[in-house]
């Protein structure tokens, strides 16, 4: 702690404490207490994270209270920092006798502590030092998959496929009205410019399915054909756009979303039905996901996913332009090093190569 500190307001429930009062209050010096003052003040990230980052951080506190009957705070020290390394490392499933953690939910179960535990060391420091400071990451391959990768014939099919949605999709089902096929109307609730959109923007960007729920109309900007977004970690990026999907997009805002905005007032681009009962207006991680795999169908696209298409937009940069920079620049990369793995050959690659000769 600096000698003269700001004074900066930690709000737990109906208490408010400034730093200085942290360090010298009597409030219960316990792991589990500081987890949700940490959750409550600290935390920025996506819903889906902070669950996994709470079960982490509740997999450590279980780990102390096994290992000393208690979770205070005094109890975490390096070596029992270390001990866990080793549980983690050494646990094994009952049924299987294979390790229950892999390397990299370690690794990521790691990351969180030390997160974790530097911040309260911020506040109320441990009088042995800052117990995650030594312990090391495993060593692992930190290769992306990138066979997986929308191929250009599977990126050219989901595209054709969703320009389809727009005189084939949401066509009714009821095959008593229509037993001979013919003149079928559309659902009520089908939005097949919005979906279509939602494709393009996918593919034609590389973002992240989480950010295209994110996603609102003041982040598109038509003039310098770019889409902005609040990322993982609370990070704002802005991505290029191809005019094909910034016109997919238009189109949407033109035809579509009007009548669905008119409900929910929402500020988001991709607005659920106004059919829809509940929620906010906001579409959900699971609508992008429903949405992406029945234009798959559609498509004859087997076994890709959203994520496909954006380790396809780091390939094709790297095809044009051979920089890694401009791949960074584009999918907002903080480590050059995942950037680097879209110049990597497949397997499916280095095969055509072997045998043209």
């Amino acid at each position: 702690m600096k000698n003269q500190p700001q004074k900066t307001n930690l709000i737990t429930g109906s208490n408010v404490f400034t730093d200085i009062e942290v360090v010298n209050s009597d409030f219960p010096d316990l792991l589990s207490f500081w987890m949700e003052i940490f959750f409550r003040y600290e935390m920025t990230t996506s819903e889906r994270s902070q669950k996994e980052q709470r079960r982490d951080l509740n997999l450590f506190i279980q780990f102390i209270e096994d290992e000393v009957g208690s979770n205070l705070r005094s109890s975490w020290t390096p070596r029992l920092s270390a001990d866990f390394v080793r549980f983690m490392q050494s646990e094994l499933h009952a049924d299987t006798g294979k390790r229950r953690w892999g390397d990299r939910v370690i690794n990521r179960t790691l990351a969180h502590l030390k997160s974790f535990a530097k911040w309260i060391h911020k506040w109320r420091p441990f009088e042995l030092g800052e117990p995650m400071t030594k312990i090391k990451m495993i060593p692992v391959s930190s290769l992306l998959d990138v066979e997986k990768a929308l191929t250009k014939s599977e990126r050219r099919n989901l595209l054709d496929a969703a320009d389809m949605l727009v005189v084939s999709g949401g066509l009714s089902k009821n095959r008593r009205l229509y037993k001979n096929g013919q003149n079928r109307q559309k659902r009520k609730g089908y939005r097949a410019l919005r979906n279509r959109a939602i494709i393009y923007t996918l593919i034609e960007t590389g973002m992240r399915r989480t950010a295209v729920v994110k996603l609102d109309i003041d982040d598109v900007d038509f003039d310098n054909r770019s889409v902005k977004v609040l990322e993982k970690g609370g990070v704002t990026h802005c991505y290029k756009i191809s005019r094909e999907g910034l016109m997919a997009i238009k189109d949407y805002l033109d035809q579509e979303r009007d009548e669905d905005f008119e409900k929910w007032q929402s500020p988001a681009l991709f607005l659920s039905t106004n059919t829809t009962a509940h929620g906010n207006g906001r579409l959900q991680s699971k609508a992008i996901n429903d949405i992406w795999n029945r234009v798959c169908e559609k498509a004859g696209v087997k076994g890709k996913t959203p994520h496909s298409a954006r380790h396809a937009m780091g390939r094709h940069i790297i095809e044009k332009t051979g920089n890694v920079a401009a791949v960074q620049r584009q999918l907002g990369h903080k480590n050059p090093a995942y950037s680097m793995q879209y110049s990597r050959i497949t397997a499916d690659e280095l095969d055509d190569v072997i045998n043209d000769r």
